[in-house]
């Protein structure tokens, strides 16, 4: 698995400097048994892609200030500055025990397969090829153990509500810059209210987007080996492991959009120095 470069602390004592670089020496271990890693190292691309190609579809933005706000984005997010927060996080949140029982399962014969998956399913390209198959797959695990058993990954993971929670959180940022362009702009108040009364049905439509990729990642995945992945997933050190990086990288993602928004907002205004 791909590595990035970490910061280590200079100034600590002897005896905290051991403690402290053999907890982050297991967290980095684990980190790199699961797929996490390079799945983050895809982040800013696909952030910066994902945001572009969504303000142009939208055709709020003209193309060219749609492009300078993925440009944006894509400055904005650093994978190695996501990595060191997930590491940092591990190491405040889970025992050294359950590190070693992440890293263990993860170089298992099916942790292994189950990666390989998970890598290759967050490639940007890999979105196309998922929404033009999902029709088929549907149909396909219609009624099968392994469609029966998306609830219970859904769950473990918290892949929709985790992603729900991010969707607004974007969609927030940028339409405090998008609201730049109309008179009778919202304050950001009022933008969170409005964003947040749509999460019932936001919950419906990621909810099927994240179903559509389960198929598709997992396609290759037996049910009895999906089965021994829930159980790692449901387990203390498994659940432990999801949770934390699932709140790092919310969090790494989130913090710069918000910010991003509201300097885009201050760029792009009519009434600014940047937007005559």
């Amino acid at each position: 698995m791909k590595r990035f470069p970490l910061i280590k602390p200079l100034l600590v004592t002897a005896m905290l400097l051991t403690g402290a670089a053999q907890a982050a020496t297991d967290a980095r271990q684990a980190l790199s048994a699961s797929p996490v890693d390079d799945i983050v190292a895809r982040y800013p691309a696909m952030m910066s892609q994902g945001i572009r190609e969504g303000l142009k579809r939208s055709g709020q933005l003209p193309p060219m200030v749609a492009d300078t706000i993925g440009n944006v984005v894509s400055n904005s997010f650093s994978a190695a500055d996501i990595e060191r927060q997930i590491i940092t996080d591990l190491q405040k949140q889970l025992t050294d025990a359950q590190l070693g029982a992440v890293q263990d399962w993860y170089e298992t014969p099916v942790g292994r397969k189950i990666s390989a998956a998970e890598i290759a399913a967050s490639e940007p390209s890999a979105w196309q090829q998922i929404q033009g198959r999902a029709p088929d797959l549907n149909s396909k695990y219609k009624g099968t153990r392994k469609a029966e058993m998306f609830d219970r990954f859904d769950r473990a993971s918290r892949a929709t509500e985790s992603a729900v929670d991010t969707t607004i959180a974007v969609q927030l940022g940028l339409a405090t810059a998008m609201a730049a362009f109309s008179r009778d702009s919202e304050n950001y108040d009022q933008l969170r209210q409005r964003i947040e009364g749509q999460r019932s049905l936001l919950t419906g439509v990621v909810g099927q987007q994240v179903y559509d990729s389960y198929l598709y990642t997992y396609e290759n995945i037996g049910a009895q080996e999906m089965d021994l992945y829930l159980g790692f997933l449901e387990s203390p050190a498994g659940a432990a492991f999801s949770k934390v990086v699932t709140n790092s990288i919310q969090q790494a993602i989130t913090d710069p959009i918000e910010s991003i928004g509201k300097q885009m907002s201050r760029f792009l205004s009519p009434e600014s120095p940047g937007g005559q």
